[in-house]
């Protein structure tokens, strides 16, 4: 098998980014060990601590890895509509014992995290929710980083290849957890991985990275078909040994009352695909507000994953969850690559 983009990796299986817990040290050793590629899940943690993580992950591995990063938006949420979610909210914290958060918007430590970027050069430094500016790449690729901006649609592609990017993560509607769409609110093209990678490639020579729905070799195959020169997979780590997932969050993978997934902003205020649970069933209209509701459900998820009450957390999941297996990582990376087509 010919080795990835400038020999990153041999085997083109790539274990995504996962915020909040379920992306370890270990996991993406494990993912890189095996020949694929992984990334450190830089969101939610200052750059301290992401710093921290690189050089926890250096320690375990030789091999070369990535770090994503959320790109700030505009501050565009409407303050009253982001107040009536908080009062729909307090029966909720009242069931749970915990007070509501503050609805708090900031930028997720983001320039300490480009310097940091650009101190440290991984492999490949990447981005979600937005397009750094042609210059902030030139400064990453200078210090020796590929850039990779995860995109929905073509046009948001169009805007990365302009602006000098490197690689393409092409975001299938089947995607877990967060869309990566520039703008949250604009409508959503909801293309499926093989429609989006396949967009792409009439319009531009960009490799592009297949993320959404990977979850079985059939899947795999699929995403190459369409022209991706490797794959992304989030939801079929999440019961891996290496895995920080929760376990109320791993068990409900599997769990029969489960079953499917839907888009939602209930739980951070940004569009995001997880499992059908009562919290999202009982609010279906949570306004555009991220990072602001994010803050406010804090104590919620921690109180409600403290409990084992899994209808009251974000479970964070692609429609392929229920392919998800409990083995270690370098087992799921080797039955994923089964798919890659052989020419």
């Amino acid at each position: 098998m010919t080795q990835g983009i400038g020999g990153l990796w041999d085997v083109p299986v790539l274990v995504a980014p996962m915020a909040g817990g379920p992306t370890t040290p270990q996991l993406v050793a494990a993912g890189c060990d095996s020949g694929g590629f992984a990334f450190v899940a830089g969101a939610y943690r200052s750059a301290a601590q992401v710093e921290e993580d690189i050089r926890a992950l250096r320690g375990l591995t030789p091999r070369p890895f990535g770090v994503n990063v959320f790109c700030p938006g505009p501050h565009t949420a409407d303050v009253e509509a982001v107040q009536r979610y908080v009062d729909e909210l307090i029966p909720e914290a009242e069931r749970l014992g915990v007070e509501l958060g503050r609805p708090a918007r900031d930028d997720d430590d983001w320039h300490a995290k480009l310097a940091l970027l650009i101190d440290t050069a991984p492999a490949v430094s990447s981005f979600a929710f937005g397009c750094p500016e042609a210059a902030t790449m030139a400064a990453l690729q200078r210090s020796g980083s590929l850039v990779m901006v995860t995109v929905t649609n073509a046009d948001e592609a169009s805007l990365a290849v302009e602006r000098g990017v490197d690689v393409l993560c092409a975001q299938g509607i089947e995607a877990g957890a967060h869309r990566g769409t520039f703008d949250d609110t604009a409508a959503d093209d909801e293309l499926t991985v093989v429609d989006l990678v396949a967009a792409i490639a009439t319009r531009h020579r960009v490799p592009i990275v297949a993320a959404g729905g990977i979850s079985t070799p059939a899947r795999v195959e699929a995403a190459f078909r369409a022209d991706a020169v490797a794959v992304q997979a989030g939801t079929a780590f999440l019961r891996a040994d290496e895995s920080g997932a929760s376990e109320i969050h791993q068990a409900a993978l599997v769990d029969p009352r489960f079953s499917t997934t839907a888009m939602t902003r209930a739980f951070t205020g940004r569009r995001a695909r997880g499992l059908v649970n009562a919290f999202l069933r009982r609010h279906p209209e949570a306004p555009s507000a991220f990072p602001e509701i994010h803050y406010v459900t804090r104590p919620l998820r921690v109180a409600a994953t403290r409990l084992g009450d899994a209808d009251s957390v974000n479970l964070w999941a692609g429609t392929g969850h229920r392919d998800a297996r409990a083995e270690p990582a370098a087992a799921i990376l080797d039955w994923l690559a089964s798919g890659v087509p052989s020419s």
